[in-house]
């Protein structure tokens, strides 16, 4: 479903980090001779005054497939509706096969012209249906700026999910089908990786994200090792319930086995080693930032990939929301809530959360006015679906933070509404690993996993003109 044929999703699915990395330093003796073929072409992030796209370079390998190879590049643009020709707004600074540009100074709302080149060679769409749609910007090769919500911005929450530190293999569904992805010996595992790279994204400058939303599967299996790790990481980086807030998805869930016996007792004879690195089973996270309330639910299940909702969290929850219905309110956990989520990912509506849960869960928003958001993760896409309850809250899938397209969307509140964009995280590692994964489940995965761009990148118009 690439430009390039199985072939290239083959050879970056067996090099590995390390491996690509090396040939896109040095490439091959026949890549030095080759023609740049510039492809992957996504128009990822666009807010009121920038946009961001990436796309990668390669060449044809001595074995008939495709290789990483680096190149220069650049982008062009110029509003659509003006009669000459786009012009170079972003030159790279060094070479890379893995590219990511990202300009600012545009105007809010308004419709841009562009052209993204690499060594001579404009970069086109892979052969998917996401960036292939009629009118995408891929396509028409133009975008148009979003206009932010009216009034100042208040607050920047990051929202996050699905690092599965501990995993070694990405891209496996049922025993080791379909073939899947791993790093090279001696690389730093790529949970890390990717968790390193959002993390080091939501300090600068340029994001500069107040609280971070992790919505489940912080870790592959809960194991101790992999609980104390990631939570050591994250604390380096700020303080658990101050800087970020952390709820419980399948994967952390408590589990039976001899790695767990030390753990904390759980139901069942299961042992609840997240637990004891995090928050309880089935415990509520409550948090508050200059009059949001933030709400996170524990969606995990006992042995189980779907979701539930325990009674005494249903309850907490309903006492909650009740004593202040209005009180702007945005919700996180692991399980997305919807019929709609539940008919469209791979895995079918035993996935998600399950139908009476979420239709209590939805009859509790539509008597809670104040509630316009619920994030969620588990499928690893980026998308909107429609509630099913009369409500007006936003279900919002994040796509992973472990795997392509490998990011989190900021959330900025205004005083007038807010802005939702997608981020792919940005460090030299975090961008190969990207390109690797792109070839998960047959190569299929940008068709799942990336998301329409109203999707990624919307506004909401609503009044927070409360909050301080």
């Amino acid at each position: 479903m690439t430009c390039c044929g199985p072939s290239r999703r083959t050879a970056l699915g067996i090099l590995g980090l390390a491996a690509l990395t090396s040939l896109a330093r040095t490439g091959s003796a026949r890549a030095q001779s080759n023609p740049v073929i510039a492809t992957d072409l996504e128009v990822v992030t666009v807010t009121g005054d920038s946009v961001i796209m990436t796309w990668t370079t390669v060449t044809p390998g001595t074995d008939g497939g495709s290789v990483p190879v680096a190149a220069g590049g650049e982008v062009r643009i110029g509003p659509a509706d003006a009669a000459r020709t786009p012009t170079v707004r972003y030159a790279e600074s060094e070479s890379t096969p893995f590219h990511y540009a990202e300009i600012h100074g545009l105007e809010p709302g308004r419709r841009y012209r562009f052209e993204a080149w690499s060594d001579g060679n404009r970069a086109t769409p892979a052969l998917n249906t996401t960036t292939l749609a009629p009118g995408s910007p891929e396509i028409t090769g133009e975008f148009t700026t979003l206009v932010p919500p009216p009034g100042r911005l208040l607050r920047t929450l990051a929202l996050a999910n699905d690092v599965h530190y501990g995993e070694t293999v990405s891209g496996l569904v049922v025993g080791d089908f379909p073939p899947g992805f791993r790093q090279a010996p001696g690389q730093p595992p790529y949970p890390e990786v990717m968790l390193s790279a959002l993390l080091d994204d939501l300090r600068r400058p340029d994001r500069a994200a107040q609280r971070l939303l992790l919505a489940g599967d912080l870790t592959s299996e809960a194991r101790p090792e992999e609980s104390r790790t990631v939570r050591t990481r994250l604390d380096s980086w700020g303080a658990l319930g101050q800087d970020y807030l952390v709820v419980r998805g399948n994967h952390d869930r408590p589990h039976l086995g001899d790695d767990y016996r030390d753990c904390r007792p759980a139901p069942a004879d299961h042992r609840d080693c997240w637990g004891e690195i995090f928050t309880a089973r089935q415990e509520l996270v409550e948090h508050e930032i200059g009059g949001l309330r933030v709400l996170g639910l524990d969606t995990s299940d006992l042995d189980a990939a779907g979701g539930r909702i325990d009674p005494t969290q249903f309850d907490r929850l309903a006492q909650v929301l009740r004593a202040d219905p209005d009180r702007p309110t945005l919700v996180f956990g692991h399980h997305p809530v919807t019929g709609e989520s539940g008919l469209t990912n791979t895995a079918g509506p035993g996935f998600v959360l399950n139908a009476a849960d979420s239709a209590e869960l939805q009859a509790l928003y539509t008597r809670a006015p104040g509630v316009f958001l619920h994030h969620a993760g588990h499928t690893h896409r980026n998308r909107r679906t429609r509630p099913d309850a009369d409500c007006a809250v936003e279900f919002l899938e994040v796509a992973a933070v472990k795997e392509y397209p490998g990011g989190y969307s900021l959330l900025r509140v205004y005083e007038g509404g807010y802005m939702v964009n997608f981020y792919k995280t940005r460090t030299p590692a975090a961008r190969a690993w990207s390109a690797v994964t792109r070839g998960e489940y047959f190569g299929l995965l940008p068709e799942y996993t990336l998301g329409v761009p109203g999707d990624r990148n919307h506004v909401v118009l609503r009044d927070f003109s409360g909050l301080s």
